[in-house]
Parts: C-alpha cells; structure tokens; sequence
C-alpha cells in the first residue's frame, strides 16, 4: 500500500542516495547487513527496554538505510540473485526482532493481552513472504495485498512511537490486531490467486 501511493518519490529518493554511495565503492551487501544489524540492535536495546520513541526513530532510520540496498544494486550494476536472497533471509531477522522486542517490552509491562497480539503477528507475519516465495515458484502473480513488508513496519512504528508520545498501550494493541487481519488478508488474496491461476491449468513450478 504504501508503495504504491509513495513509491515514485521514494525511489527516486533512494535511487540518489544509492548512486552517491556506490560512488563511494559501499557495496549493496555491505547496506543489506548494516541496516538489519542497526534495526536488530536498536529494536533490542532501546524497544525492548521501553525507550520507544529513540528507537522506533533509530528502527525506521536504520531501515530506510536497508531499503537502499536494492537501489545500489540498480545503480551499481550488481543486482543479482545472492543479494534479493540475503536482503530477503535478513528481513525476516530484522522483523523477527522488532516484534519480539514488542513482546518483551509489553511482558516487562505486565500486559497479557499485548503480549499475545505481538506474538502472534510475530508468528504470522512470515506467511507474507513465504506466501509470495511459494506462489512464484508456482509461476502465479501474487497481488502486493495491504500487509507488505513496508506496511507492516510502518504501522508497528507508527503504533510505537505513538505510545511513547503519550498515547495508551491500547493504540499499539489496535495496530497489532489490524496487522493480524491484514496479514490474513493478504495471505489469503496470494492463496486465491494461486487457485485461479493453477485452476485455470497453467504450468506449475516444482511443487514441494
């Protein structure tokens, strides 16, 4: 969702830094690990401990930096399959330890209920992925559906950050609910149209 409403104006954004840095000699590779590490520290040591607001900021910071390393790769010459393979295997980390920095922090809050929407959008939120891996391996176009990558850190950010300005916990629980919904939306819309296209008798990759 995101992309498709700011995607023209975020690549080209990124498409400027990209170039500078590949001017640098920084190899894409080198931004893919950075920005997961800075995402895997910050969501650990700040989030975790309840300083929501520096670390949702360093978290979408250190994000954006991991979100150039497709655009270096553009710019760079070197897109490849190694690199969508290990920017895809650490965005799954950098996730992973986002919402269980969530989990942990609302478990120090003492509130069960937070607790089990974060961990169970930790547990879903891989489907989306997965889902799409699984689809084109299948040879079936996938629609983006409204819980991508970008929109599911955008909103446990938002819900964040929001709740360490002052909101109630109880936003950070709407937002963690909503992204469980669209996750099983999304998951679903990939499952549909799946068996449209496997239905409708068009050749199937390698099924396993």
């Amino acid at each position: 969702m995101i992309e498709s409403v700011a995607g023209p104006a975020r690549r080209h954004v990124l498409d400027r830094l990209a170039a500078r840095l590949a001017g640098l000699g920084v190899s894409p590779d080198a931004v893919t690990v950075g920005g997961t590490a800075g995402v895997v520290v910050a969501s650990l040591t700040l989030v975790a401990c309840g300083a929501l607001v520096p670390g949702s900021l360093l978290v979408a910071a250190f994000a954006l930096a991991d979100a150039l390393d497709g655009a270096m790769a553009r710019a760079s010459g070197r897109a490849g399959a190694w690199g969508a393979f290990l920017d895809s295997t650490l965005d799954r980390v950098a996730d992973a330890a986002l919402l269980g920095a969530v989990a942990f922090w609302l478990h120090s809050e003492g509130d069960g209920r937070g607790v089990a929407l974060a961990v169970a959008c930790l547990a879903a939120a891989p489907l989306v992925p997965y889902s799409r891996a699984r689809a084109e391996g299948l040879g079936a176009a996938t629609p983006e559906g409204v819980a991508a990558r970008a929109d599911r850190l955008a909103a446990v950010l938002a819900g964040l950050l929001a709740v360490g300005l002052g909101a109630p916990v109880v936003v950070l629980h709407a937002v963690l609910a909503l992204l469980l919904a669209g996750i099983a939306v999304t998951t679903a819309q990939r499952m549909r149209a799946v068996r449209r296209h496997l239905a409708a008798g068009r050749p199937a990759g390698a099924l396993r």
